[in-house]
């Protein structure tokens, strides 16, 4: 796993997880923002972003898999608690990856994420989880990570922010990871990973006294409201803050106006 590791090491550890279809370029402004006040851990997770790609057919790019190598790698670094940042696909491994831990977590900010099943799932995002024609349309047609780049963000990217979001994701090869966070989306009662996200959306009571945030693009898609409504029910006392003009990647699209909320909650006494 490739990782960012900026900021002062004797100071609070902030961990960003990302998600589908990025990678910890992701949280570049934040990094830059926030290393002063403590250390930055930005893994990409395995077959995302600078990391290794192994085939599906060596790695099982499933829920569980991705939470492991989370607790692995802040393991390794020694770190015994920590602020977690989560986006998409970040919340339900950081919330499986620390549910048995909750005191390693200080306090927790929620981008446009879930840590539940879901039946309310895109029908274009459904269309690509396709045996064959999904696949193709992913892997080799770019048809998941290309599209993001301005379906994902209501005030459009740059063209160098969107080269940034696809430069690992050039080819057949580097999108095995892309496919199979689609593939692993536990839309069927009988998905392999439906237990395992079940089983933490159970244990979300466990950060009941950790401070939470939300910070959420009303303009998403995918992750759109009802999945706040969701967390608020999870979580009654967490601090909300909506964003009307922002969707998907709020981080690009309004970054200076989220950093306003976030900073103090993380680094605030």
């Amino acid at each position: 796993m490739s990782y960012v590791d900026e900021g002062k090491k004797d100071e609070t550890t902030t961990l960003f997880l990302h998600g589908n279809p990025t990678w910890s370029f992701f949280y570049r402004n934040a990094i830059l923002a926030w290393k002063n006040y403590g250390r930055c851990i930005a893994p990409d997770h395995l077959g995302c972003g600078l990391s290794d790609k192994p085939d599906d057919s060596r790695f099982s790019y499933q829920l569980k898999n991705h939470a492991e190598n989370i607790l692995e790698l802040v393991d390794s670094l020694k770190i015994d608690k920590l602020n977690l940042v989560v986006h998409d696909w970040g919340g339900a491994i950081g919330m499986t990856a620390f549910s048995s831990t909750p005191d390693r977590i200080k306090k927790i900010v929620l981008l446009n994420t879930a840590a539940f099943p879901s039946s309310n799932v895109p029908l274009r995002i459904l269309f690509c989880r396709l045996p064959l024609i999904g696949k193709f349309f992913v892997r080799a047609l770019n048809g998941f990570a290309g599209p993001a780049t301005w379906m994902a963000s209501a005030k459009g990217m740059s063209p160098d922010a969107k080269k940034g979001f696809l430069f690992p994701y050039n080819n057949w090869k580097n999108r095995v990871a892309i496919w199979n966070f689609v593939r692993d989306i536990p839309y069927e009662k009988n998905h392999i990973s439906r237990s395992v996200l079940e089983s933490t959306a159970q244990k979300l009571k466990v950060f009941d006294t950790t401070p939470k945030l939300a910070c959420w693009g009303m303009k998403d898609f995918c992750f759109h409201q009802g999945f706040l409504k969701e967390w608020q029910n999870y979580w009654p006392s967490m601090q909300t803050h909506k964003f009307e003009d922002a969707g998907h990647y709020i981080l690009e699209d309004c970054f200076e106006d989220v950093r306003l909320k976030i900073e103090p909650f993380l680094f605030g006494d």
